[in-house]
């Protein structure tokens, strides 16, 4: 059911992010650069706020810091044609977070990454996050593989977070399904609740977030259109789709949740800053409102 929205905030706060916005994205570095940061204690009434740069997947990696710089978001979660988690080197995982680090951005988890039950791939994985620096490695493990990771969350005292897929998904559909994997093992290995593939899934987001709390890693913010159950995603601006938004953020900040809400949106690949700006401005309206 939809939510109820607080359309003049939001209407107001989208006025002002998109007239910073609307200006072609590449002649935008200079006042990128002028955008003051958030402030130090990177939290926005209670919350810090990043970007899943899945979001930003088919843009440059100049161009999506720039778009962080214009978002003023301090916190990312690279996609991997970012940053190379999964296949790259560790001296290419570096030099990426190194870009990310000389503006102002924490790594602070990763585009998804598949782990199979296999040692060596699974610890060229494990070695870039370490050299990028990032807080959590947002996962997919395949079950025969979950031993395995485990034993090198522990090793490399590197924390896992696996995301769920919603129906389509055959492993993790659902945040119950990742919990139900990973509650019987090492603290190490959470949960990234991605809220709108969750509620495709037919769970209520804000209640998976209470239930799990202890193992939420990271969250993935988005906005659907898609009723429960449907096996392909209708993605919407963050206050625009039939989401509870209010509900998770409440949620969020009832668990005093420590990591990052990274935005990852999905509606328009090829020029997605317009909505992500939207998105944002809508989710700090309502956190300012909750305040």
């Amino acid at each position: 059911m939809p939510h109820e929205r607080n359309l003049t905030r939001r209407e107001a706060l989208k006025t002002a992010v998109l007239g910073a916005l609307t200006l072609p994205l590449l002649n935008a570095r200079s006042l990128a650069a002028d955008t003051p940061a958030p402030p130090a204690a990177d939290r926005e009434h209670g919350l810090r706020l990043g970007i899943a740069t899945y979001s930003t997947r088919n843009m440059s990696l100049e161009d999506t810091i720039t778009t962080c710089k214009l978002l003023r978001l301090t916190n990312a979660g690279p996609y991997k044609s970012h940053l190379p988690c999964e296949t790259g080197t560790v001296d290419e995982c570096r030099a990426a977070a190194e870009k990310f680090h000389a503006a102002g951005i924490t790594l602070t988890g990763s585009g998804v990454v598949n782990f199979k039950n296999d040692e060596a791939a699974c610890r060229r994985a494990f070695d870039n996050a370490r050299a990028a620096g990032l807080v959590a490695i947002v996962c997919k493990p395949d079950r025969d593989a979950l031993p395995l990771v485990e034993k090198l969350a522990k090793e490399y005292d590197q924390r896992l977070a696996i995301h769920n897929h919603g129906p389509e998904d055959k492993v993790y559909p659902s945040p119950a399904d990742a919990w139900n994997a990973v509650k019987s093992l090492d603290p190490h290995i959470g949960l990234c609740i991605d809220v709108g593939h969750a509620a495709r899934a037919g769970a209520d987001p804000a209640a998976a977030i209470r239930d799990y709390a202890a193992r939420v890693y990271d969250v993935h913010m988005k906005d659907s259109l898609a009723v429960p159950g449907a096996q392909k995603d209708i993605p919407a601006e963050v206050g625009a789709g039939r989401l509870d938004i209010r509900g998770i953020l409440r949620a969020l900040l009832d668990i005093k949740y420590a990591g990052v809400v990274a935005f990852e949106y999905e509606k328009v690949a090829a020029n997605p800053v317009t909505g992500l700006a939207e998105s944002v401005g809508y989710v700090r309206g309502m956190l300012a409102s909750l305040a």
